[in-house]
């Protein structure tokens, strides 16, 4: 297999898995979500110095503005992620989360002035379906579930914030805009992490730092420096075929480790909204192929 495709593969497993982690991890989403990125820009400082890579300041510059904006909003899209994780099972939280690309489809006629194709609208139809099956309206669900998967969705909205304000990006690598991305959600994220409340880092035993530490260096510098150089250089359709794999190994994953389960509904719902993603992404990429 093509070894840039293995590295994808790899990443989408390590971001599968992060939801196991988070639940052991006994943390506030904003103090974990802080040292992750606290501990992600060191991983990939490390990685700059060893790779003795350069960095076009020139181009960083002009990118700056948007470079800031998406950093601002990508720590709290993790904070909501894990908010997610804690009030309701990896599953559902997942599924809400891989929203974002058809909140990106419902606003790219407005942003990018790209038409909204009925196959499109089918696709995000699909997706809202798909949302009702997993929140089990109508039915007698704990409405801690349903917080966690209104706080699953309010992550893929600000996640969809950063796939729009990437789109901006220009003339920066995959290492550059991720690096200046951490580092910035780091920064971002400091004012609110000491006002929130009292920090428990110091009430961590050596096994929560250790889960810590992984998920820092492991889910988040090491996944980040396989995951963009990645699907810089693979065809959408590929990167959005094997983006898949996440969502599908955080489900089973939490079944095996965590015992969770989807009932039918739930299923069904999930279906259709990574169906709907996945159509949506490829129906993008036939539609640029053929220009």
């Amino acid at each position: 297999m093509n070894p840039i495709k293995i590295r994808l593969i790899l990443s989408m497993l390590i971001f599968g898995s992060i939801g196991i982690f988070v639940k052991w991890i006994p943390l506030p989403p904003t103090q974990l979500a802080f040292a992750r990125g606290i501990i992600g820009s060191i991983t990939l400082m490390i990685a700059f110095l060893f790779t003795k890579q350069k960095i076009n300041w020139s181009n960083v510059r002009k990118n700056l503005p948007f470079l800031i904006g998406s950093g601002c909003i990508f720590g709290y899209n993790w904070i909501f992620l894990f908010k997610a994780y804690q009030h309701t099972t990896i599953a559902n939280a997942t599924l809400s989360y891989y929203c974002a690309p058809i909140i990106v489809v419902l606003l790219s006629p407005l942003i990018f002035k790209e038409p909204l194709t009925p196959l499109k609208g089918i696709c995000v139809l699909s997706a809202m379906v798909g949302m009702i099956c997993i929140t089990g309206i109508g039915s007698a669900s704990g409405g801690d579930r349903i917080i966690g998967i209104v706080y699953g969705l309010v992550a893929a909205s600000l996640y969809a914030a950063v796939m729009i304000i990437n789109k901006f990006l220009k003339d920066l690598s995959a290492f550059e805009s991720t690096l200046f991305q951490l580092v910035i959600t780091s920064v971002a994220m400091m004012p609110y992490v000491f006002l929130s409340g009292r920090l428990q880092f110091a009430e961590l035993d050596i096994s929560g730092w250790a889960l810590v530490i992984v998920v820092g260096i492991i889910h988040t510098g090491l996944a980040f420096l396989l995951f963009f150089p990645s699907i810089q250089k693979l065809r959408g359709q590929t990167t959005a075929i094997l983006c898949y794999i996440d969502p599908v190994f955080a489900i089973i994953i939490s079944f095996i480790v965590l015992h969770e389960k989807l009932n039918a509904l739930q299923i069904v719902g999930g279906l259709l909204i990574i169906g709907s993603a996945f159509v949506s992404e490829r129906e993008k990429e036939t539609r640029l192929a053929g220009r």
